[in-house]
């Protein structure tokens, strides 16, 4: 008999997330503005976040596939005995990485901010720019935020943070 796959909600939610291009910031929750310097100041544990999210991704990931493989060969060969403590084993590390990864994105958007694809690690700061709201944006690999862009420009309209930026934003 096949091996039932788990639908995990936390990471049905990730992968649905990722598809649209973003991961919601928690329903109901108010918005908070940052200044550049408290966004920056955020920065080393948001990259720790991403990275274990990453890492955690990757190993869902594998734990799925091993799963899947088992799938087929048990297909394969007409129900073969299923090796049960192996399937239990890597079962449990695809929920605890699935845990895992929920946890990281509930942290990032607990601080304010906004996950928008994990596997560029691309984080928004919600900022106010002239008093429209835009987003301070940052990318993984990057050593510090050096970008903005407007909410409805997305990552493509990034713009450099510049002397009139810095003169005509803050949080509110």
């Amino acid at each position: 008999m096949p091996i039932r796959k788990t639908q995990d909600t936390s990471a049905a939610l990730l992968y649905s997330s990722r598809r649209r291009g973003l991961v919601s910031r928690v329903i109901g929750s108010v918005p908070r503005f940052f200044t550049l310097l408290e966004a920056e100041s955020l920065l080393p544990q948001v990259e720790r976040l991403v990275r274990t999210l990453i890492k955690l991704k990757k190993e869902y990931e594998t734990a799925d596939a091993e799963l899947s493989h088992i799938n087929q060969r048990i297909a394969l060969t007409g129900g073969m005995s299923l090796p049960r403590d192996e399937v239990q084993q890597i079962r449990t590390h695809k929920d605890t990485s699935a845990n895992g990864m929920k946890a990281a994105v509930e942290n990032i958007q607990e601080m304010g901010c906004q996950l928008k694809d994990i596997e560029t690690g691309l984080v928004d700061f919600p900022t106010l720019y002239r008093g429209e709201e835009v987003y301070l944006c940052w990318k993984l690999g990057e050593s510090s935020i050096g970008f903005w862009h407007h909410v409805k420009d997305g990552f493509r309209g990034r713009q450099p943070i510049d002397s009139e930026f810095l003169a005509n934003h803050g949080s509110g």
